[in-house]
């Protein structure tokens, strides 16, 4: 094991794909040395690599996955790069109604082995345009695989897993882990889609979470701990394909559920989860299921502002006291949901 940062880790992925296999390339804007991408995950890559396997583009998103989706229809593996996943957005008829549909739609006759890589996320005051959590948007529809990696070794190991798989992965990475260090193996390392990791073991209430809100729930499970709560923490690393199994068997065991995302509290990929629980293991529960979210407000860029919309460690803490039984948190979870 080596400890490496969570951006390093990602271009760990991205040179040992491209030497492996000369069809990888990437696209995107200004992924190219001295800049090597806006958060310096392409670093030193074209460098090693040449101009003609990391290519610089105009700044247009829609055109990016364009060319991608076009290349990788001929045979070629692109990793295609947007500054921020707010960008994504210029180019969603090209990811929703041609990436995502076209290998259906010809009836398996192409694949379309496409990485579009995304920095989503807060806690940075990136204000409402540059800071969204919109993976539930990309998870709602068919043919599109969600990566949500919230350390570095699943950063590095789903990205490598991504770049070899024959349909389109949308890889979302959090702008905030990118300077955070974990430990990677070393070798060959590859993180399966949809196996979710048990992040802590526990037996009292079952707290899912991904992406930044893993670290979040563990922050918040060490300190319950010390009151006698042991919470179990499933990190999903994958919303699509979902590990069902490994959340229902949770539930089962602890008879409560908490839900934590950083998006949006409606519409957000938590309901998914508590509905699948509330559905294959409603006898198991013992109390209500919660949900951590963000509040339904755009993201506002003073951080005294955001730290008021997005959920905090306290918010967890407050949901698992409420949802165990312990007094004096319902107020916090009143105001998480607020």
């Amino acid at each position: 094991m080596r400890r490496v940062r969570y951006r390093r880790a990602l271009n760990e992925a991205l040179r040992e794909e491209m030497l492996r296999d000369e069809r990888v390339y990437m696209i995107g804007e200004d992924l190219r040395d001295p800049w090597g991408g806006t958060y310096k995950v392409t670093e030193n890559l074209s460098t090693e690599f040449g101009d003609e396997r990391v290519l610089n583009t105009p700044i247009s998103e829609n055109a990016i996955v364009g060319c991608a989706l076009g290349s990788a229809l001929t045979g070629l593996r692109p990793v295609a790069e947007m500054m921020y996943l707010d960008f994504s957005l210029l180019a969603m008829d090209q990811i929703v109604n041609q990436v995502a549909k076209i290998r259906y739609m010809t009836g398996g006759q192409v694949s379309v082995p496409l990485v579009v890589r995304l920095v989503g996320g807060g806690y940075k005051s990136s204000a409402a345009q540059h800071g969204q959590s919109l993976e539930a948007w990309f998870a709602h529809v068919p043919g599109l695989l969600v990566a949500v990696p919230s350390n570095a070794a699943d950063a590095k190991g789903l990205l490598k897993t991504a770049i070899r798989l024959d349909d389109p992965v949308v890889f979302i990475e959090h702008k905030s882990l990118y300077l955070d260090a974990g430990e990677v193996p070393d070798g060959e390392h590859l993180t399966p889609f949809g196996r979710a990791a048990v992040a802590r073991p526990g037996f009292d209430v079952t707290v899912v979470a991904w992406s930044k809100m893993v670290s979040f729930a563990l922050e918040a499970a060490a300190r319950l701990a010390d009151e006698g709560v042991d919470v179990e923490v499933i990190d999903l690393r994958t919303l699509v394909p979902l590990d069902e199994a490994t959340i229902l068997e949770s539930v089962r065991k602890t008879g409560r559920l908490v839900v934590v995302h950083e998006a949006h509290r409606r519409g957000g990929f938590g309901g998914e989860i508590a509905s699948l629980a509330a559905e294959h293991a409603f006898d198991a529960l013992k109390a209500p299921i919660a949900r951590v979210a963000a509040l339904d407000i755009p993201l506002p860029m003073a951080p005294n502002l955001e730290r008021c919309i997005l959920p905090q460690v306290e918010w967890i803490e407050g949901a698992v006291r409420a949802t165990v039984g312990a007094s004096g948190s319902k107020a916090v979870v009143r105001d998480a949901a607020r």
